[in-house]
């Protein structure tokens, strides 16, 4: 695996989708101060091309790199921008992207999660997220980056912590934001004698060590399913993101992330930042 630095990976194809999902890349980018690198993903040629048409090949993706150049300048009104820079991979999209994850250099990834891209349903943002070597960061096409005053981090008591809080601090002292540690109590006992209390204020104790203004909040969740009321709390408090650990549970359609986290995922359309249980390198101006 080799290692750059500083770097995002992101699936941008020139469509409409494409320029929604760039508008919020461009948000991190700027707010980061990292890398970049742009895959633009056409579906493989046909046998007959590779055996017979290798120069024509050759041909379309000189010229696609172009026209993925062209499609970016005009959908951000200015020339390419130096932080950018552009990638042709021929392939399924979902694989491609997962290969990239594994050959390593990027921070973390970041995907259009709405399924509107036909090439990319919601069941592949599934599996990106569960097999990716790197954490994903899923957005929604129709999701209006805004300033990230607050950072929400669901706690489900099945979930190990270590590495989304690291996570969470990175991304709380880039924002200078403060961070809301919520978890769902589906039992009726006194909120200070839970489980998940408990483990809400630790989370807290630890966060406030590292200089990043923390906050618990234990939601009664009585009959409803517990992303449900994330979801809805969500919807409320309008944070400019939302940080979760995935599930390590594994099920027939071959994804490890559990219903919680796919629920949450899918149920809302705020940046949501996916932490897997792999063990990757922090950014190198990350500082606890």
């Amino acid at each position: 695996m080799r290692y750059r630095s500083n770097n995002i990976l992101v699936y941008i194809p020139p469509t409409k989708v494409g320029e929604l999902v760039l508008k919020q890349t461009m948000f991190f980018q700027k707010a980061l101060g990292m890398r970049v690198f742009v895959f633009n993903i056409p579906e493989n040629p046909s046998l007959f091309q590779k055996l017979f048409l290798p120069r024509k090949i050759l041909h379309q993706q000189k010229d696609a790199l172009k026209k993925q150049e062209k499609f970016i300048e005009n959908a951000l009104q200015k020339e390419l921008p130096k932080e950018l820079s552009l990638r042709i991979k021929t392939g399924d999209v979902k694989s491609v992207l997962l290969s990239q994850s594994k050959k390593g250099g990027y921070e973390f990834m970041i995907i259009d999660r709405s399924g509107a891209d036909n090439r990319l349903s919601q069941n592949d943002a599934d599996r990106i997220i569960s097999h990716s070597d790197c954490p994903v960061l899923t957005i929604h096409k129709d999701f209006e980056p805004r300033d990230v005053n607050t950072i929400v981090i669901p706690v489900d008591i099945s979930q190990t912590t270590q590495k989304k809080l690291l996570w969470a601090t990175y991304f709380a002292k880039k924002f200078n934001a403060k961070i809301k540690i919520v978890s769902a109590l589906s039992m009726n006992i006194s909120t200070s004698q839970s489980l998940a209390w408990k483990n809400a204020e630790h989370l807290k104790v630890m966060l406030n060590e590292r200089g990043v203004d923390c906050e618990v909040e234990i939601i009664k969740a009585q009959r409803q399913e517990k992303h449900k009321v994330i979801v809805d709390f969500l919807e409320q408090e309008k944070p400019g993101m939302v940080i979760i650990r995935t599930h390590q549970e594994s099920n027939m359609a071959g994804t490890q992330i559990g219903s919680f986290v796919s629920g949450i995922v899918h149920c809302c359309k705020l940046p949501v930042f996916t932490v897997n249980r792999k063990l990757n390198p922090m950014p190198v101006d990350f500082e606890l």
